[in-house]
């Protein structure tokens, strides 16, 4: 990976690098598959460059988005105070932090809530403010009352419709749902492999046990039928317990902590 690249790039630059372009690929995907009519050229370019969701027929609906779902003010607010919240993590907190593992967990939080919750948020609400359906990414992800409420409805919506409309459906309709389940998860854990273990050059294959217990987990809860508090705690062990795997030492030490080092945390 790095001798192809004309210097030795940080890793933390090759893991934005591999991001990019998959992000880039699955932006073609959606767009090729979306309805040309009726709709400017200059609302395509914004799809394609100036927004992270992947629902291109939403995105690209020519009729004004209605008044009732466009942002009020204290939206706004809340979606700045995610932005400043993320910022204070990274700069304030994660430079008082003595521990080196917990220090890059708390900068990778400061990350999530500055670019994914906040900045993700604010341009939700421009885009919805100026009649365009672009819903935010992130659903209430802490209010997921169960496994399946939290990767079907909650957590990074844009990645859901993704594999819910190319892969899990086309899958499940041909192999039936169990199946279009585990290569949807799977695929998931491939995804994260190639921009989190590759160019942290380490902890191979823990991401993909990551979402295979995520598919475990979630067949488990739908056979028990795990509702309310027990349904919260279940997804809490599911969810978070696991999450050293997604996130290993490796790519911690390698990729988060040089990229804080780099935005002067």
């Amino acid at each position: 990976m790095f001798a192809l690249s004309p210097i030795e790039w940080p890793r933390w630059a090759v893991m934005w690098a591999l991001a990019a372009l998959l992000f880039a690929a699955c932006k073609a995907l959606t767009w090729s598959r979306a309805p040309r009519t009726g709709c400017s050229r200059g609302r395509h370019f914004a799809y394609l460059f100036l927004w992270p969701g992947l629902d291109a027929a939403a995105f690209l609906d020519p009729k004004p988005l209605p008044e009732r779902d466009r942002p009020r003010a204290a939206e706004w607010l809340f979606a700045a105070a995610k932005c400043a919240l993320g910022a204070l993590l990274i700069w304030v907190l994660v430079p008082n932090v003595p521990h080196e593992l917990l220090r890059g967990w708390v900068g990778m939080a400061g990350i999530v809530f500055a670019l994914h919750f906040g900045a993700f948020h604010v341009l939700s609400c421009a885009w919805r403010a100026a009649g365009v359906n672009a819903k935010p990414l992130m659903n209430w992800p802490i209010r997921s009352a169960s496994v399946s409420e939290f990767w079907g409805k909650r957590w990074n919506t844009a990645f859901r419709d993704l594999t819910h409309k190319f892969l899990f459906a086309p899958l499940a309709r041909t192999f039936g749902p169990r199946r279009g389940l585990a290569v949807g998860f799977l695929f998931s854990g491939l995804v994260h492999e190639v921009v989190i273990t590759v160019p942290a050059g380490g902890g191979y294959g823990l991401p993909t046990l990551y979402f295979a217990l995520q598919g475990v987990g979630l067949l488990i809860e739908k056979r028990a039928k795990r509702r309310g508090t027990t349904g919260r705690a279940y997804a809490v062990l599911v969810l978070i317990v696991p999450a050293p795997l997604l996130f290993p030492p490796p790519f911690v030490r390698n990729v988060v902590l040089p990229f804080l080092a780099a935005l002067g945390a």
